[in-house]
C-alpha cells in the first residue's frame, strides 16, 4: 500500500536531530508504526508472534541485546518488554549520540518506567490525518504561508463537495481506511474504534477494570457537547441519567480516555482584553477525532441531510484537528476564546513565534459575516486594551481567518480571510 506522507514525518526527522530517541504516541490506528517505519533504519515488533516469545525473554534477561541493529532502530509496542525503555535510556546516555532509537505502542497500555527519558527520550504525539494528508484538501494554500504573507492570499477554490466534506466527518482521519473500497467498510473503522475504547482500552490502560456502559455514555455525552465549553457538572448529569457515577469515578474515566488519546478538549485563551471575571475559562469539549463523535451518537452521512446544526459543530472538531496537525511542525498551540457577553473565537491558534490567528469555523456561506465581525471585535478590543495598558499591551492578532466548509475563499475588506478546510495545508 502506497504511504501517504504525513505532518509528523518532518517533526520526526526534526527530533531525529536533536534527542537520541523518539517515543510516537497518539491514538490507536492513526499510523504511528507506519510512519516510524519510514524513517527507521531497522526494527523490532514485539507482537510478531512468530518471534515474540523469544523477544520477550531476551528484553526481560538482557535487554541490550536488543538494541544491535541499523539506526535508527524502531521498537514497536515496546510497552510488551518494557525494561527496553530503561536500555534505550542508557544506551543514548553512554554513546551521547541523536537519532538512535524510536519508540512506538499502543496508548491502551500504560507502563511506569524507572526513569522518565527527559532530555533523552523525546515525545511525539501523531493524530489522525488531516485532509490534506488524505489527499482530500487540494493545498492550495499554506498556513505558515498566510502567516509570513498574509497580503498575498487572494482567493482559492476548494473541490471537496458537502457530501465529501460529511462523508470525511463520518469516516474520520483513520489510514486504515485509505485502501478500503466500499464506503461501508471505511465508516466500520470509526465505530470499531469507539466500541473497542469502550469495551477493552479503558481498562488495560492502567489495569482498572471499568464499565464499558459508563464508557459509552461518557463519549456519547462528549459528542452531543463535542466544541462546546460544557461544564462538567452538565456531562456528569448526561452519564447519571442511565449510571449511578460520581463525580470522582467520571474524573477517573475522563483521565483514562486522556490516556488513550481520545478525549483532548480545548483549553481557553485569557488575556485580560476587558476584565479577568469576564473570561470564561472552561474547556471546550472535544474528541480527538469527529468520527468518534459520529461513532458515538449512532450515525450515518445520511442522517446530515436533516441536522445541520450538529454537523456545524462536528465541522468545528474537523477544523481544530487539521490545525492542530498543521501546526505541530510549527510549536502551534489551539485555544478558543469566550466571553460572557457572547464574543467569542472558535479557534485561537498561536505559533511558537509569538504571532497567532484569531479563527471562526464556520460551515456555510451565510455564517461568515457574523464569525468575521466577532473577530474584528476582539482585534478592536485588543487595540482598546493597548491604548489603556501601554506598559503591558497585547500582541494584536497577526492573522484573522474564517475557515469554511464551502466551495471558495476570498479576502475580505475588513481584512479578514475566508479560507476553506479543502484548501489547506501546513
Amino acid at each position: 500500500m502506497e504511504y501517504l506522507p504525513r505532518v509528523a514525518d518532518e517533526l520526526l526527522e526534526r527530533k531525529l536531530s536533536a534527542f537520541g530517541a523518539i517515543n510516537i504516541t497518539g491514538p490507536k490506528g492513526c499510523g504511528k508504526t507506519t510512519t516510524a517505519k519510514q524513517h527507521a533504519g531497522s526494527f523490532v515488533e514485539f507482537q510478531d508472534e512468530d518471534v515474540r516469545e523469544g523477544l520477550l525473554q531476551v528484553a526481560s534477561v538482557q535487554p541490550s541485546r536488543l538494541l544491535a541493529g541499523a539506526r535508527p532502530r524502531l521498537f514497536d509496542e515496546w510497552q510488551d518488554a518494557p525494561k527496553i525503555w530503561g536500555a534505550v535510556r542508557k544506551s543514548v546516555d553512554d554513546e551521547g549520540r541523536r537519532g538512535m532509537y524510536i519508540l512506538t505502542g499502543s496508548s491502551s497500555a500504560d507502563v511506569e518506567t524507572p526513569h522518565t527519558g527527559t532530555l533523552r527520550i523525546s515525545t511525539l504525539e501523531m493524530l489522525p490525518m488531516s485532509l490534506f494528508e488524505s489527499r482530500e484538501s487540494n493545498g492550495e494554500v499554506s498556513l505558515l504561508g498566510l502567516f509570513d504573507e498574509p497580503n498575498d492570499y487572494q482567493g482559492c477554490t476548494s473541490e471537496l463537495t458537502v457530501d465529501g466534506l460529511i462523508f470525511s466527518i463520518c469516516r474520520g482521519g483513520w489510514p486504515s481506511t485509505i485502501s478500503m473500497e466500499s464506503d461501508d467498510l471505511r465508516l466500520d473503522v470509526a465505530r470499531d474504534l469507539f466500541w473497542q475504547t469502550a469495551h477493552v482500552d479503558i481498562s488495560r490502560v492502567d489495569g482498572v477494570r471499568r464499565n464499558p456502559l459508563v464508557a459509552e455514555a461518557i463519549l456519547r455525552s462528549y459528542a452531543r457537547n463535542i466544541c462546546t465549553p460544557a461544564q462538567r457538572k452538565t456531562l456528569i448529569a448526561d452519564v447519571r441519567g442511565n449510571h449511578d457515577v460520581g463525580g470522582t469515578a467520571y474524573d477517573e474515566y475522563v483521565a483514562a480516555l486522556e490516556k488513550l488519546h481520545i478525549v483532548s478538549d480545548v483549553p481557553a485563551w485569557s488575556p485580560a482584553i476587558r476584565s479577568k471575571t469576564s473570561l470564561r475559562s472552561s474547556v471546550k469539549r472535544n474528541l480527538v477525532d469527529p468520527s468518534v463523535a459520529v461513532a458515538a451518537l449512532g450515525l450515518s452521512p445520511s442522517y446530515f441531510d436533516t441536522d445541520f446544526k450538529t454537523l456545524g459543530f462536528l465541522f468545528e472538531s474537523l477544523c481544530i484537528r487539521d490545525l492542530k496537525a498543521y501546526s505541530v511542525a510549527m510549536g502551534g498551540q489551539m485555544s478558543y476564546y469566550r466571553d460572557r457577553y457572547g464574543l467569542e473565537a472558535d479557534g485561537v491558534l498561536h505559533l511558537a513565534d509569538g504571532r497567532y490567528a484569531l479563527i471562526e469555523f464556520k460551515l456555510g456561506s451565510h455564517e461568515i459575516n457574523d464569525g468575521a465581525k466577532h473577530l474584528c471585535k476582539i482585534e478592536s478590543l485588543v487595540e482598546e486594551h493597548n491604548e489603556k495598558e501601554k506598559q503591558v499591551p497585547l500582541r494584536p492578532p497577526d492573522l484573522k481567518l474564517v475557515v469554511t466548509g464551502t466551495q471558495y475563499g476570498y479576502r475580505r475588506d475588513d481584512g479578514v480571510l475566508v479560507v476553506p478546510l479543502a484548501c489547506l495545508r501546513p
